[in-house]
């Protein structure tokens, strides 16, 4: 590898799942598999000869059990010398990449260094409402909160970022961010691309001032004038001749982006928001809303040695990163055909509630408030609710405290996305459509908000509290 990265750092030894995740770790790099079967030919991406491209920034991981995560202000290159002043957590732009276990305990605390409030949510972490990190649990400047909650759920990428009401999209437009992959023993089974071969792509864009972030968004949301991957402007990323796993992040405040691979080859996908799907699916263009995840498999086995190739966002026309051939031979992979198992709920056929997104402020014609509850869900029970546009999208849904299964989709697209099978917690809305989900609270009981993930629409209110009981 002429460029290195690596998501398997290794934990403090002694707390509980790390002798299990190094025992892993070593039967990985030691097992022999066969090679994989979808073919990936390089190609020049046209116009990349006239931009300089920057390698790839990649978030250093940390442990999640006794963590500090202070948020405030600090710098950042962006790439190619261009510092900028960001809002960061640890200093760091991405902040760290977190990898927990299934079955363990997490905790630790956040620090605000910030000059105003602020609150650390776990987006697709289903938690307690005293550990969720929503609006109602703000950090005054100075001040710190204690998380402790167990890791109840599958394998999967989650995200944090701040969630302080009327601050949100600000704060994670500057830079307040980061990964949280949870593992468990089924995904060791896959035995899927690992280290170097797993990479985390937090996707966004950004406007500058100078060489500086710079926040400036009418409700509508905010448009950014640049791409960004990982905190890097203009990334690259060198790829040895074998399978990549990319792990994937809309970090956008306000922008859907619509990926694929400047070959025309096809992504692997594997995952979502919610970890594995029923089964693995290959498709050549993929829109991925705000706050959505991806697990992506790329083949690069027939890549040459300097060839290279470009992600790519159609709708924006934006380059998002280069990878260029480095001719060196990974390991092989053998790209799994059966997933783990995934419970099907089953539901009424008729929505049990339905919200309907208005404007750019309302749920169901009411705009946020803190001390008002808008509707209860009983615990342990499936529901089906149907979530409708009235216009101003997208509205990317994200709900706390439960992952969901989208089961229908009419007007607009019409139809559901080969993506979006298995387990979410955020679900793209577009004007003209409506989407019928099935979701079961059986987590925790307690108070807990449903949003739209524009934060720009967010943060004027809309987003609806519910209680659980």
């Amino acid at each position: 590898m002429t460029q290195t990265h690596r998501l398997f750092g290794p934990f403090v030894s002694g707390e509980a799942g790390h002798d299990r995740f190094l025992t892993r770790r070593a039967f990985l790099q030691t097992s022999a598999l066969l090679a994989g079967s979808v073919a990936f030919v390089g190609m020049p991406s046209p116009g990349a000869a006239q931009v300089t491209r920057n390698p790839l920034k990649i978030p250093p991981t940390a442990s999640p059990y006794g963590f500090n995560l202070t948020c405030g202000p600090a710098t950042s290159d962006l790439g190619g010398g261009t510092i900028s002043n960001v809002l960061a957590y640890n200093g760091q732009f991405p902040g760290p990449t977190f990898i927990g276990w299934r079955g363990d305990t997490i905790f630790g605390r956040i620090i605000n260094n910030l000059s105003e409030e602020t609150i650390t949510h776990w987006h697709g972490m289903v938690v307690d409402h005293e550990n969720d990190g929503g609006p109602h649990h703000t950090v005054i400047p100075g001040a710190s909160r204690n998380y402790k909650f167990p890791i109840i759920q599958r394998a999967a990428l989650n995200w944090y970022h701040p969630h302080p009401h009327m601050m949100t999209a600000r704060q994670v437009n500057l830079g307040l961010a980061g990964a949280f992959i949870v593992r468990d023993a089924e995904e060791m089974k896959l035995k899927l691309p690992f280290g170097p071969y797993e990479v985390p792509l937090i996707i966004r864009d950004a406007t500058l001032r100078g060489n500086n972030l710079d926040y400036n968004a009418p409700a509508s949301g905010f448009n950014g004038r640049l791409p960004m991957v990982n905190g890097t402007l203009n990334p690259k990323l060198n790829v040895d001749r074998g399978y990549y796993r990319f792990r994937v992040l809309n970090g956008a405040n306000a922008r859907v982006f619509r990926l694929a691979l400047s070959n025309g080859a096809p992504f692997r996908v594997i995952g979502n928001d919610g970890g594995f799907l029923p089964a693995p699916v290959s498709v050549t263009q993929i829109t991925l809303g705000m706050g959505e995840r991806l697990d992506l498999l790329v083949d690069f086995r027939t890549l040459a040695a300097g060839a290279t190739v470009m992600l790519r966002c159609l709708d924006a026309g934006w380059d998002l990163l280069q990878f260029v051939g480095t001719g060196v031979t990974a390991p092989t992979v053998v790209p799994p055909t059966i997933m783990p198992k995934i419970e099907t709920l089953v539901g009424p056929s008729v929505p049990t509630r339905t919200f309907s997104f208005d404007g750019m402020s309302r749920i169901n014609g009411q705009e946020f408030d803190m001390n008002r509850t808008d509707f209860t869900v009983p615990f342990g029970v499936v529901e089906r609710w149907r979530f409708v546009s009235g216009g101003n999208g997208p509205h990317p849904i994200h709900v706390h405290g439960a992952s969901f299964q989208v089961v229908s989709r009419s007007g607009g697209r019409g139809a559901l996305m080969p993506w979006e099978a298995g387990w979410k917690d955020t679900v793209l809305l577009l004007d003209g459509e409506s989407v019928d989900i099935l979701i079961r609270f059986d987590g925790y009981r307690g108070l807990y908000v449903l949003h739209c993930h524009l934060l720009e629409h967010e943060d004027h209110g809309m987003m609806a509290n519910f209680v659980v009981v």
